[in-house]
């Protein structure tokens, strides 16, 4: 008897047919019918390794290493031509330590052929117990060739997504059969929905929104444009909506009526920021109540410090994060995007499962240019061919149907839910105005007469330097300053802003109540606040009409005002010197035109920063993808900053101390208690021996006199006076 498994608990044995068929099935059925006899195949296949006798020595007790995966790919490479073989190759390889990259020549390394040309043990065994399926060559060809035409770096490029889609199926069902057998309990629950329900809630809330004021008549017909456009049938769908209008409610009830009406699986969620999260879920938490169990996957997130969560959701939500097999996911770019270029087990399970969904993009037009090919080309497949729909949502929408059909041609069909944009001025609650070059002094100068002020600027150091210099009640936001504090500093600025329209609700605030915050730009998405007056440092034009969303934003005068300003010997990036002319140009950079100019320049004369990071730039072959370096290499946040964990409160203080004294960390729950520093800056730090990372790599502050919690992370201590 050829065993896979032993269960630890019941002593029990999975033959490896038993498993490899199990698997084979499950693959299957995790697959869209164009890939389910491949994934088939590569499912009865992944595990024929386990037939040397080394192998069955090792799970009868022996302490030897022994190499399976490699076999599974030998065999259906001798079973399989290619390209097809290739595609199943790559997957069982590197179905435990990931898909490799293909490699080149002889190599003896941990790339494909590397493996490939190792020596194994007589596997043969498996010919009387396993049969391989025979495969329909020219259906695969045919759907594998289709959109592509005649270039091939299309097809490079479909043809690693698949790869990774077809390792996604195999690593969940192979995961998937491996802990049913091997569980010590009962099967954990699913985290469940209710979307007819939830669409009743939803329709109930705006229903009940008042229609009184001319904006709210304005928001009511946008959104009903939407409604009515949506009923298309499209891949991808386009909400351009300004800010005030209901866009995150408007994009749910879409969501929700296309999930119900196609009989999708899921609904995902897709924020730019951890910090923008708490306030997306605690809104829909809020609204739908037990009819939905929300499934946030983000890193400054932890099932395990939830302690007011029901045990059997917080259990049921662990697990459904390993593979997102839920039907209501909120997560960030960063996750969803790694998740699919990704070559890893533990982030690629969940590729299968974003098939049969509706996915939402908020705040769409913060991809980041540098990836920007890559990411529209997941989304494309993913709508095109893994039966999914897309709905991308913003203020500031660029062209994103020329930038589809440039950059990701899956001949996806697009609607624009926004056709009529005449509704938009209504939405215009504030004027731009540019202050031209100031000094610090200047600035806090100009913004004391005003009630409310929000002053935006571009680096940390100068948010602090203007914090310190302000006067009166003022609130700093930085990266300096740990999730933690950051959390703590917006809502005493909520309640503030509330407590001042509640006093004087005619506008007329005596200076003593007067306030200044002070941020960098983490206060421009996702942030519902509403100030009198906005100071933005020259940046973008998305980032200075995304600080406009903060001023005025109830409309409660005719109009606001944002000044954008720029300090002296600051250098320019291109996408400043672009708005600084468009300033120039243009009376109102709010105007449709206006934004389709900026956009127009940022993504269409940059297109080799553009692709420069899509694969078929690495690599131009089948067999040499290099998708362990691909994978290693893709980060959409650049690695510029480290992170440093700074204990706040008694349990920051454990967590820092069980890492110290046992080495095992916690990286979920320390991550809100962390914040971000130049790499000069932590070594200044180390130097001055107040951060230690006592081996783990976790690096954590060990004198908190070296951290303010107005301030943030400091470089050297406060000051005492005897």
């Amino acid at each position: 008897m050829y065993i896979a498994h032993r269960n630890e608990y019941t002593n029990e044995v999975q033959t490896v047919r038993e498993h490899c068929e199990n698997t084979a099935n499950l693959c299957k059925e995790y697959a869209i019918p164009e890939m389910e006899d491949l994934a088939y195949a590569a499912g009865k296949a992944h595990d024929i390794g386990k037939y040397q006798e080394g192998f069955q020595r090792r799970i009868r007790g022996e302490n030897i290493r022994v190499e399976h995966s490699t076999c599974g790919a030998i065999a259906v490479g001798e079973k399989y031509p290619k390209p097809m073989n290739l595609m199943m190759q790559y997957c069982i390889a590197g179905h435990h330590t990931g898909i490799p990259n293909g490699g080149f020549g002889n190599d003896e390394d941990n790339s494909l052929k590397g493996r490939m040309n190792r020596t194994f043990e007589d596997y043969d065994a498996y010919k009387q117990e396993l049969e391989l399926p025979e495969l329909d060559i020219r259906k695969w060809q045919q759907f594998l060739a289709a959109d592509c035409g005649r270039n091939a770096d299309w097809l490079i490029d479909k043809f690693t997504f698949l790869t990774r889609y077809l390792f996604s199926c195999l690593v969940d069902a192979d995961s998937t059969d491996t802990a049913e057998f091997c569980r010590s309990t009962e099967v954990v629950r699913k985290l469940q929905a209710d979307f007819e329900k939830c669409l009743e809630k939803i329709n109930v809330q705006l229903q009940a929104f008042e229609v009184k004021t001319e904006l709210q008549k304005t928001r009511s017909l946008l959104q009903e444009q939407a409604y009515r456009n949506s009923t298309k049938d499209a891949h991808i769908y386009l909400i351009n909506m300004p800010t005030g209008s209901g866009k995150t409610l408007a994009s749910a009830k879409i969501a929700l009526q296309r999930a119900i009406a196609k009989k999708k699986k899921r609904i995902i969620y897709v924020i730019p920021y951890n910090s923008i999260i708490d306030q997306t879920a605690e809104v829909f938490e809020k609204l739908f109540g037990n009819n939905l169990e929300i499934l946030r996957h983000q890193s400054t997130f932890s099932y395990d410090e939830k302690v007011d969560l029901n045990e059997d959701y917080r259990e049921a939500a662990k697990i459904a994060v390993e593979n997102w097999d839920a039907p209501f996911i909120i997560t960030t770019a960063v996750q969803f995007f790694e998740s699919i270029y990704s070559n890893k087990r533990g982030k690629l399970r969940k590729l299968h499962n974003m098939a049969d969904s509706i996915l939402i993009f908020d705040e769409a037009h913060m991809m980041p240019q540098d990836y920007l090919q890559p990411c529209l080309q997941g989304i494309a497949y993913i709508t095109k061919y893994l039966n999914s729909e897309a709905v991308f949502l913003t203020a500031t929408m660029p062209d994103f149907e020329k930038l589809l059909k440039l950059y990701a041609p899956a001949n996806n069909r697009i609607e624009n839910l926004i056709k009529d944009k005449t509704l938009f001025e209504k939405f215009q609650k504030c004027q731009y105005i540019n202050m031209g070059k100031v000094s610090p002094e200047g600035l806090l100068a100009k913004s004391e007469k005003y009630p409310s002020r929000l002053i935006i600027v571009n680096k940390k150091k100068n948010a602090r330097q203007l914090f310190q210099m302000c006067t009166g009640r003022k609130y700093h936001l930085s990266t300096y300053m740990t999730a933690y504090d950051r959390q703590k500093v917006l809502q005493a600025i909520r309640e503030e802003l509330k407590s001042l329209d509640e006093d004087f609700p005619d506008g007329n605030i005596p200076e003593e109540r007067r306030i200044t915050i002070i941020s960098t730009s983490l206060i421009e998405a996702g942030v519902d606040l509403d100030v009198y007056t906005v100071f933005r440092e020259l940046n973008g034009l998305d980032s200075i009409l995304q600080s406009g969303g903060r001023c005025n934003r109830e409309g409660k005068r005719d109009k606001g005002e944002v000044f954008v300003f720029e300090f002296e010997n600051e250098a320019q990036n291109d996408k400043m010197n672009i708005t600084q002319r468009l300033l120039a140009e243009y009376k109102d950079i709010s105007q449709p035109e206006c934004i389709e100019e900026y956009y127009e320049e940022v993504f269409f004369l940059k297109q080799e920063n553009i692709q420069k990071n899509t694969m078929h730039i690495k690599c131009r072959s089948f067999e040499n993808l290099p998708f362990q370096t691909y994978a290693e290499q893709f980060e959409l946040i650049p690695d510029r900053t480290c992170s440093i964990v700074v204990p706040r409160d008694e349990k920051s203080r454990k967590l820092v101390d069980t890492l110290r004294y046992t080495k095992i960390e916690n990286e979920k729950e320390l991550q809100k208690y962390t914040c971000t520093v130049t790499k000069k800056e932590l070594d200044e730090l180390i130097k001055q021996h107040v951060a230690d990372d006592f081996g783990t790599g976790i690096y954590c502050l060990t004198n908190e006199d070296y951290y303010d919690e107005n301030l943030g992370i400091l470089l050297e201590a406060q000051d005492y006076f005897l």
